[in-house]
């Protein structure tokens, strides 16, 4: 009889901390996706192996507050080398890989005579509100579905910034005012520093909510 009690109170335990966490502890770390789990994942992350990215799988958080990091990657190269980009939702990190190759690159041989040979960005996720505007919203960063692009490094040395070259001599603006219009092609909302303050040294690119480009 004592050994069948005891069989029962073991059972019981057992099968409580099959229930989940009991109140006050953390809950277990949500799964990763970016390795590729889903078929529209992977189906990304071959469209950046094609175009010959760079990137580390990054697994799913959420860190409350509506922030988090699911589905993102680490990007380090577009294939063109590339800053900051801890975590990048997939989609985007192909969208912006294709305006570098695409758009950015082509734009830069053109209006400044020489190669891109590496991109300079502010990051990507970063769990904040909206800038530069009376809004408690959150932006699409707090998502990692934005990223901020500061400038480029050029074959011949030459460090093209948006905040010296939106109103820098000719060649710049024109290159800048090019890359920022091919980006509208692309993205659901670009901002650049024509739009406020708060963008006077990079472009916004996001695929959230749109279309918007200023």
């Amino acid at each position: 009889m004592n050994r069948a009690l005891h069989f029962v109170l073991l059972l019981s335990l057992v099968v409580a901390g099959c229930v989940g966490p009991s109140k006050g502890r953390r809950p277990p770390p949500i799964r990763p996706t970016a390795s590729g789990n889903d078929a529209s994942t992977r189906q990304c992350l071959a469209d950046l192996g094609r175009i010959g990215a760079r990137y580390s799988a990054v697994a799913d958080q959420n860190f409350g507050g509506g922030c988090s990091t699911r589905g993102s990657i680490a990007l380090t190269a577009t294939p063109i080398p590339i800053s900051n980009i801890r975590a990048i939702r997939c989609p985007l990190a192909r969208a912006l890989a294709e305006w570098v190759r695409d758009d950015a690159q082509p734009a830069a041989k053109k209006f400044l005579g020489s190669r891109i040979v590496r991109v300079e960005s502010f990051g990507a996720y970063s769990c904040r509100n909206i800038i530069g505007g009376n809004t408690k919203l959150l932006s699409e960063h707090a998502s990692a579905n934005a990223v901020d692009i500061g400038g480029f490094v050029l074959a011949d040395g030459r460090r093209v910034m948006v905040k010296s070259g939106w109103r820098g001599d000719s060649d710049e603006q024109r290159f800048w005012r090019a890359v920022r219009g091919a980006g509208c092609q692309r993205f659901q909302t670009v901002l650049s520093p024509d739009y406020n303050a708060a963008h006077h040294d990079h472009l916004h690119f996001d695929l959230g909510r749109g279309p918007f480009c200023r």
